[in-house]
């Protein structure tokens, strides 16, 4: 019986000491990590085959128009592209350009509605080797000349329906900077607003559909820039290569048990990584058909899944709140949707939105554009955005590491390195770099002054590298994820983030110079934060309806302030800078704050902020 005793006396070991609860979690969780691994094990594969094959994008695109030449690949209410219809769009543009002298190394940028031509327009200038920034449709005045700008554009393409805000910025664009204009239905008149402008309608009818003149490319080869707003300053260009494309579009593909006979709809714009490539990379790559839509309508969007057959749909967070607040539709649940995946699902209204509308799976993910800590929930957890292995902690090296929460700093030890997380401490995620790893290569932005910011080095050992988010998660004791806030003073609203040094400068110049701070304050019922900037104007000289109007040519609506409070004295602070955590702290209660406050209307009018309109904001009577 020596062995009962021995047997016996390690259980006690075990209970004592707790690693009892090792066994224990890995048991809850091995079906999860296991299946992860499964799909993690296929997209390696696949991400090494396409490396060693040295393939494009388009060269992939290609295979897929060759197996299903007449299958659709992008459909709206408006137009049935198929997959050759697709490709000889791509091959007209990538002639026009090379015959108009462009090549390899080029930058044109790319500035358009969501539309089939959209896709097929950076595919076509991918095949000759030219980079396509993915401009923010709804960038105007300095934001969109700096989008323009800082990406080093020899070339800009935009939309008829953006013949306004490119007029305005085109005495400051670079004078060697060429435009072509696209109309919408091969409409070929050119507006007088941009003389200089070239018509590409005009150009792409005369071209050839053939594939384009061989250029030399690699796998590795930068694709496109997609901008963000990082922590701090205007929209930064992340660079975006070919095989970055391909592990993004594969790495949800296989997570989420994507199928290629699958419908998917997206309402979202496609110069944004999750529409333009977790989306639109599904018939890229995967040959599936996409559904889109010019803007998003919450009433329409389970109308829509319907009449485009739709099978898997796309969300970000603010959407599945629109889409829940719609009355009772026949559509709720008349769709054959089995699949819905997006970011920022909020935990309070999850279980309500999938009953309603009888959603069997919710595949939620978090990641940066630029980055490489991007994480899944494959597995229904609600509220959880992804997981970090308890058992297998080491194959996907992401990890919660102690910060301060207001500047992101990493907290190292005497060592001088970082420190992780106890489960449920809330700190600082970050994503190990591996140079020459498609999962854990950090690419950066076309600025490396602004990449190396995102650096943190000596993390776990000296001289290892990483990935820092900027956002601060926390992880149960299973290893689910949870969003906490973002560090710094970047915030979230209306699925975009909103930079408050980048708002700051816009409302000061527009405000006449005054001093301004910006802030995000939370609204009950809204997701993220809502913009609040705080003038100092003691005189009461301004003009809230001509500040309004002038702020919307210069600031895009979802990062001009909700909320307006104006001071009578600042407080600065010894570095003569204005003290921004403790107007933060004291928000926006009329109750409480003696300054005038006033709410944006859903006008777009400035309106004083009353105790009475503060308790229907409170009760979600007042909507933004």
């Amino acid at each position: 019986m020596g062995w009962f005793f021995a047997l016996l006396a390690a259980i006690i070991a075990l209970l004592l000491t707790r690693s009892w609860r090792w066994f224990y979690i890995a048991g809850a969780t091995a079906k999860r990590d296991l299946t992860a691994l499964w799909a993690y094990g296929k997209l390696l594969r696949y991400t090494k085959r396409r490396e060693r094959l040295n393939n494009t994008v388009a060269d992939v695109f290609e295979e897929n128009v060759q197996a299903h030449p007449d299958k659709f690949a992008v459909i709206s209410d408006t137009q049935r592209w198929t997959f050759r219809q697709v490709n000889e769009h791509a091959n007209r543009v990538a002639n026009v350009l090379q015959a108009q002298g462009y090549q390899k190394g080029n930058v044109v940028g790319l500035l358009l509605e969501n539309r089939a031509e959209y896709v097929a327009t950076w595919l076509g200038l991918s095949k000759i080797g030219i980079i396509t920034p993915l401009i923010n449709t709804n960038l105007r005045g300095p934001s969109l000349l700096h989008s323009i700008t800082v990406a080093h554009c020899n070339a800009l393409i935009y939309g008829e329906d953006f013949v306004e805000a490119v007029a305005d910025i085109t005495k400051d664009l670079p004078a060697d900077l060429a435009l072509f204009q696209f109309n919408n239905e091969n409409n070929n008149t050119q507006s007088d607003a941009i003389k200089q402008a070239k018509n590409l309608n005009t150009l792409l009818t005369a071209a050839s559909v053939a594939k384009p003149g061989k250029t030399q490319m690699g796998h590795h080869d930068k694709l496109v820039y997609i901008y963000t707003s990082g922590t701090t300053g205007l929209p930064k260009a992340a660079v975006i290569s070919h095989s970055r494309y391909l592990f993004i579009a594969a790495g949800i593909h296989y997570t989420m048990g994507f199928k290629e006979d699958d419908t998917f709809y997206t309402p979202l714009p496609l110069y944004h990584t999750a529409g333009g490539i977790m989306c639109m990379g599904q018939a890229v790559v995967f040959g599936s058909t996409v559904a889109i839509r010019k803007k998003f309508s919450a009433t329409n969007y389970f109308a829509d899944c319907a009449k485009f057959n739709a099978t898997i749909g796309q969300y970000i967070g603010e959407m599945a709140r629109y889409i829940l607040a719609t009355k009772p539709s026949e559509y709720d649940r008349a769709h054959r949707v089995r699949l819905m995946f997006g970011n920022g699902l909020r935990p309070q209204i999850w279980p309500q939105f999938v009953e309603r509308f009888n959603i069997a799976k919710v595949g939620e993910f978090y990641g940066a554009t630029e980055g490489n800590a991007n994480i899944m929930n494959h597995d229904n957890t609600v509220g959880a955005i992804g997981f970090v292995s308890r058992i297998l902690p080491k194959v996907y090296p992401i990890s919660i590491i102690r910060a301060d929460p207001d500047t992101g700093e990493p907290i190292r030890n005497k060592d001088g390195l970082c420190e992780l997380c106890e489960p449920n401490e809330p700190g600082v995620f970050i994503g190990k770099i591996v140079k020459g790893n498609p999962s854990r290569e950090f690419l950066g932005y076309v600025d490396a002054k602004a990449s190396a910011k995102k650096i943190v080095k000596d993390v776990f050992k000296h001289g290892d590298m990483a990935f820092l988010s900027g956002d601060l998660l926390v992880a149960d004791e299973k290893g689910y994820l949870y969003f906490k806030d973002r560090t710094g003073d970047t915030f979230r609203w209306k699925g975009e983030n909103v930079s408050t040094s980048e708002v700051e400068a816009q409302v000061s110049n527009v405000a006449g110079y005054k001093d301004t701070v910006v802030y995000g304050v939370t609204i009950p019922h809204t997701e993220g934060r809502a913009g609040m900037a705080a003038i100092y104007d003691p005189q009461r000289e301004l003009d809230l309806d001509v500040f309004a109007v002038n702020l919307a040519k210069v600031l895009p609506a979802y990062a001009r302030p909700q909320i307006l409070r104006l001071l009578t004295k600042v407080d600065l602070t010894g570095t003569f800078k204005l003290r921004k955590v403790d107007l933060q702290k004291e928000g926006y209660d009329p109750n409480v704050v003696k300054d005038e406050l006033y709410y944006q209307t859903s006008k777009g009018r400035y309106e004083q902020l009353t105790p009475s309109i503060y308790e229907q904001l409170q009760r979600n009577e007042i909507r933004f």
